[in-house]
């Protein structure tokens, strides 16, 4: 890695730094998206990614923290998520088998009822979740901490991940405020399947991911696809690119673009046929109802049109 792309304390110091980096951690990033990177490095702020499942959000934490050597971090959100899940709970279990040993051993005696209250609270009873993880570290380049799909999660755990993130601290009543010493890295993502209000969004960078262009998309299946040839690779994104044009419950992203390729390199094929596109339907398209929207449309006109896209 080259100085122009390690990162200090006060980030990159250009996009094109940026751009640079990501691609020696095979993560072919376009101009919009490296910008919005960098500025989240440069000014410390949380990033927010939003986009279509498939299109690469949660692979730029991934490409941060091995990028930064910071600790990646991942919270994943779902319906019904709390605090405790995502910041920390007490071991009932050891706290419970401490008073118990107390009592056996003696040490639970008259007058030493505070202080044993007080053990119970010790450190090592607590259970660090994601949040409290990120923010606890002291040792080394500040974690990457990665909010994975936060549209899945509720109004109230939002409104308690922005106060969190706006002063990077955490409250535990037992024990006091714990407050980063280095600010994680954070990146959020969301599929939009609903809207996160915008006290959140303002408190963050954000970035909508598209799907990439046609030669970026290339670029990507060869990348993240080495044994898979030129011809099938720009035959394989055209067609993606083509049945996203389907109006389909769930276009095919880039994850489902190389897992395509793949399976068809696997089968031994170097370009796509009308018989192996059927056979393989599954590892690019997820549902049913998709996979018959396309099956209508006709798979020997798809594989005609990618094959003569591929020729752009």
């Amino acid at each position: 890695m080259t100085d122009d792309t390690e990162p200090n304390s006060n980030g990159p110091k250009s996009v094109d730094a940026v751009l640079t980096a990501l691609g020696d951690h095979e993560y072919l990033a376009d101009d919009g998206l490296a910008t919005a990177i960098f500025l989240s490095l440069t000014l410390g702020r949380p990033l927010f990614l939003e986009g279509e499942a498939g299109v690469g959000k949660t692979e730029v934490a991934k490409v941060l923290s091995r990028w930064t050597g910071g600790r990646l971090v991942r919270l994943q959100c779902y319906e019904g998520i709390d605090s405790a899940q995502a910041v920390y709970e007490w071991d009932y279990a050891r706290q419970l088998l401490h008073l118990r040993t107390a009592e056996a051993t003696g040490a639970a005696v008259e007058g030493q009822a505070a202080k044993l209250e007080a053990e119970l609270y010790d450190p090592r009873f607590l259970i660090r979740r994601p949040l409290l993880d990120a923010l606890s570290q002291t040792d080394g380049p500040p974690p990457v901490l990665l909010i994975d799909e936060i549209d899945r999660a509720d109004d109230e755990f939002e409104a308690f991940l922005l106060e969190a993130l706006s002063d990077y601290s955490i409250t535990i009543p037992e024990m006091g405020t714990v407050r980063a010493e280095k600010p994680p890295v954070v990146v959020l993502t969301s599929n939009r399947t609903r809207d996160v209000h915008d006290a959140l969004k303002r408190r963050c960078l954000y970035h909508w991911v598209e799907h990439p262009d046609f030669d970026r998309e290339v670029e990507i299946v060869k990348l993240r696809a080495p044994g898979v040839g030129d011809t099938l690779a720009r035959q394989v994104a055209a067609a993606a690119e083509a049945m996203r044009g389907f109006g389909l419950y769930k276009p095919p992203g880039v994850a489902e673009s190389i897992d395509w390729a793949l399976s068809l390199a696997a089968l031994g094929r170097d370009q796509i046929d009308d018989a192996s596109v059927a056979a393989t339907l599954g590892t690019v398209l997820k549902y049913r109802e998709d996979q018959q929207r396309v099956s209508e449309k006709g798979i020997a006109d798809m594989v005609r049109t990618a094959v003569l896209g591929a020729d752009r």
